[in-house]
Order: C-alpha cells, then structure tokens, then sequence
C-alpha cells in the first residue's frame, strides 16, 4: 500500500442521493486524529493509508461519479486521486481540512477527466437546455430555495434525476453535488472550487435551476410516453 497502488472497480453508488453514510460520521476527523492520520501518511505508515481510504474512498468515488461525462471511468479518476493524496501529503499545509483538500483534487480530477472525455468525442454540454413551452417547474415547487433533491423522494425521480445532472455545465454540477448531496458548506464549497461565496452561491442557485429544467423537460417526455402508451392499449 505504501508505494501508493490503489484500484477500484466500477460500482454504482449505493442509493441514488444518499452520502457515503458508512463514512460521513468518521470523516468528522478531530484535529488530533487528522494531524496523527497526516503524520503516519508522510511516514509511508501501512496503517494510515488503509485508514484513509477506508474514511474517504466511498465518499470520493460517490463524488466523481457524478461529475463524470462517462461515469464508468470513475474507477480510474478515483485512483487517480488517491495517488495524487499519497505523492503531495508532504504538501499539504492543513489550511484547510484533509477532507476538503482531497474533495479538492477529486473535483479538478473529474473536471479534467470530463474535458479529455469531451475533446474525444467532440461533445460538447450546454450550461443550460432550450424548453418548449409547457408547465415549468417553478409552478409546481412552492419554495424556490428548496433544491430538487429536497422536492423528489422516489426512486424512480431520484435515477431522473441522476440522468438530469448529466446535462448541466460542470461548474454548475459540481457546486450542486457538493451542496445538495454531500451537503457541505458554503465556506466548504468556496474552498474546494477555489472559488468566493458570491461565486458559489450564484453557481448553486444557477445550477437548480438549470437541473429544474432539464428535469421538466425528462418530465415532459415521460408524460407523453404514458399518453402514448395508454392510447395503444
């Protein structure tokens, strides 16, 4: 483990919009436990690197899944990742706190995975999506400030959903999925994206509303499969 091989197989994430649940409570790292954690990694310490992917490989991966263009390539960005964390440890000055510093590199990880995958395929995704006209979402949510996470409980809209995250601009998609399903912090969010409050709070409200849309526009589909598919019978 201490020459920094790490590997890790294709999985989806265990419920649609759940966090790393098995990991969330121990990733709330004491200052004392993150700094003993830190020390052992700069050491080479066995022991320290199984305890730092056992704290954040799930979390991770949940995360870059969601920001890939090609979420089958998550195993790859994620090592990738680690790697990155084991060779510049002896970097990290501990300004921030080692669970937002490696969210930071999963995030540029996924961002640069993403733009390689777009170049190779000649794609290229829109910040946001034209609608024809028809019930827009925001007569069918009361609160505007509530995410669309908050406003879908099934399963079924839940994997929409995961669907709609795919046509969002990265920049939105990732300060949504840092907000609205590992519920960080602005301050959290601001840090990991580089980024100030006024950026990332515009970036967020921005991003609702662009998955609002493309959530209409699935949900507009699907009211017509079903027309469709009660008139045939």
């Amino acid at each position: 483990m201490a020459d920094g091989t790490v590997s890790f197989e294709h999985v989806e994430p265990a419920t649609c919009w759940e966090a790393a649940e098995a990991g969330e409570a121990a990733i709330s790292l004491t200052e004392r436990a993150q700094a003993r954690l830190i020390d052992g990694l700069r050491r080479g310490d066995d022991a320290a690197y199984e305890e730092l992917l056992s704290l954040y490989e799930k979390p991770v991966y949940n995360l870059v899944y969601r920001l890939l263009a090609n979420p089958a390539d998550a195993p790859d960005v994620v090592q990738e990742v680690f790697l990155k964390v084991f060779r510049n440890i002896t970097a990290f000055r501990a300004q921030s706190s080692l669970k937002t510093w490696i969210y930071r590199i999963a995030v540029n990880e996924a961002h640069n995975h993403r733009r390689w995958f777009e170049r190779k395929c000649g794609q290229e995704v829109g910040l946001e999506e034209e609608v024809s006209e028809g019930i827009h979402f925001h007569q069918v949510l009361e609160d505007q400030e509530r995410s669309p996470f908050e406003s879908f409980a099934n399963a079924e809209a839940r994997a929409m959903i995961e669907d709609a995250l795919q046509s969002l601009k990265p920049a939105f998609r990732s300060a949504v999925v840092l907000r609205d399903v590992e519920e960080l912090s602005y301050d959290e969010i601001a840090d990991i994206l580089q980024a100030n409050l006024g950026t990332v709070k515009s970036r967020i409200l921005r991003g609702r509303e662009a998955l609002r849309v493309a959530l209409e526009v699935r949900m507009q589909a699907r009211r017509g499969s079903d027309l469709r598919w009660c008139a045939a019978e």
